[in-house]
């Protein structure tokens, strides 16, 4: 059976979703090809984003608990709490979010169909379903949107028992008392936070020298004291080399060693290693050769501004096409990629957009480093606000954190924002867009903001930074009404 479509998308994530809803407003017949047999949004929905951030949902809760009634400390999270009890909220969310995609791919009129999607050429994708049954289905574009995996240890296996990957982890049916991490990723981060507040002794085991050497100077710093309270231990420079479970002292062995001396093998003794490897593009087997599509050294494949391949009506948004790899521009690539299939035209794509880090605390920033300020030789000057001054910081128990603006010191333009801190990942928003529209911290300034809130940190902030321009004490009246 071959039936026309204006769009076939393969892969019913972020990318592939907001393709569907774009092209179906401009009234394009579309059909998403989903490999998963019984749900959609893949990682996003089902393994990654969403059943993560409802553990850190229930983490946090556990915690602000833990906090404000202090007469509970002496039982620890796993003592009083269980696993398959926060993961039901977990299981709930997931099944919403599902009925939710579906919900509006139906109400759009977006044909759906389970099975493996292979392209045969540049216009007909064949679907291999759970029953062998094989459809195909032709279509004047192709969106290829189809994510990415992580990429499993070599020197042993993930058995969903003892050692975990970020799926199984998510299965646990209790809340473990010790937990490796092998891996100092942006995911590794969130997951030790989660489960160093829920009382297990987490011990990070990072191949690398340093973790998240993209953050700013202060915002690491602060991050570095947290995770030190939390009595998370990082373990930098080393190599994890076997992990076996030794029944004589019943618990789990990660055995590793650190660069430098790879003769000395060290054991760290824990109910739980989690793996989490590097993440390779699912880009195998979807029938790139069959039309010859290339595809880089590590498979990701290659796009223009648009989000199209080298062959005109084949396009590639998502993990699939490699950095940032983050939903929230998977979202903005499948939608700006359905626009151009159809001559619909959007403006260029801003070259700042925030990136998220859902630990607890929250990270996010946009923009400029102070370090990267510093490199370019601008005149920058730095406004800072900490959580520990705000009311609504103090109201919720959510002390730790700050706020952080670099903005040039002559025009007072706003060049970055980094936050760490509660609500971090919407607050960043507020800056967003005042650098959006290349304002500067005055906007801060002549603009009211809601008392008690966390945004307030933004005012303080560019008072902060006010301050230093004009050497503290001295009256800015000039600068705050200078319109030019």
């Amino acid at each position: 059976m071959s039936t026309n479509y204006d769009v076939i998308i393969l892969g019913s994530g972020p990318a592939g979703f907001a393709c569907a809803m774009q092209s179906s407003k401009l009234e394009k017949k579309v059909l998403v090809v989903e490999a998963n047999p019984n749900y959609l949004g893949g990682t996003w929905i089902n393994t990654g984003t969403v059943p993560s951030k409802a553990l850190r949902e229930a983490a946090r809760t556990i915690h602000e608990f833990q906090s404000q009634f202090g007469f509970q400390e002496e039982k620890k999270p796993y003592d009083r709490f269980k696993m398959k009890d926060l993961l039901q909220f977990k299981d709930e969310i997931i099944e919403r979010e599902n009925d939710r995609i579906q919900r509006y791919l139906d109400k759009n009129h977006v044909d759906v169909v389970h099975g493996f999607g292979r392209l045969e050429d540049s216009q007909t994708v064949e679907v291999t379903k759970q029953n062998g049954e094989t459809e195909s289905f032709t279509g004047d574009n192709i969106l290829i949107s189809t994510g990415s995996s992580p990429t499993p240890p070599t020197d042993f296996t993930i058995d969903h028992d003892k050692i975990l990957d970020n799926q199984s982890l998510l299965e646990l049916t209790h809340i473990p008392r010790r937990l490796v991490i092998a891996g100092a990723g942006v995911n590794a981060i969130e997951y030790a936070t989660i489960f160093a507040l829920m009382g297990t002794r987490v011990t990070i085991l990072n191949n690398k020298s340093d973790y998240l050497t993209f953050l700013d100077h202060e915002i690491k710093e602060i991050l570095e004291e947290t995770i030190e309270e939390n009595q998370i231990t990082v373990r930098n420079n080393v190599t994890l080399d076997d992990v076996d479970f030794n029944p004589l002292r019943v618990c789990t062995e990660a055995r590793y060693h650190h660069i430098d001396q790879p003769e000395e093998t060290r054991v760290i003794e824990a109910e739980h290693v989690l793996y989490i490897g590097h993440r390779h593009p699912n880009s195998e087997d979807v029938g790139l050769r069959n039309i010859s599509l290339p595809t880089d050294k590590s498979g990701f494949i290659k796009v223009n501004d648009h989000y199209q391949s080298n062959i005109e009506n084949i396009y590639a948004a998502g993990d699939v096409i490699g950095f940032p790899s983050l939903a929230s521009a998977s979202f903005s690539q499948g939608r700006r990629a359905a626009c151009h299939m159809f001559g619909v035209p959007t403006p260029d794509e801003p070259a700042n957009f925030p990136h998220g880090i859902h630990s607890i605390p929250e990270i996010s920033h946009i923009g400029l480093t102070e370090e990267e300020a510093k490199e370019q030789d601008i005149d920058y000057t730095i406004g800072r606000a900490y959580f520990k001054n705000t009311t609504q910081a103090d109201l919720s128990i959510h002390r730790k954190g700050m706020l952080k603006l670099v903005f040039d010191t002559q025009s007072l333009k706003l060049l970055g924002v980094h936050i760490i801190g509660a609500q971090a990942c919407d607050l960043i928003h507020v800056g967003q867009s005042v650098m959006a529209y290349d304002g500067d911290i005055r906007y801060f300034i002549r603009h009211v903001l809601n008392y008690p809130s966390y945004s307030e940190a933004f005012r303080t902030a560019a008072f902060n930074g006010i301050n230093r321009v004009y050497k503290a004490g001295v009256k800015y009246k000039n600068i705050l009404n200078d319109e030019d």
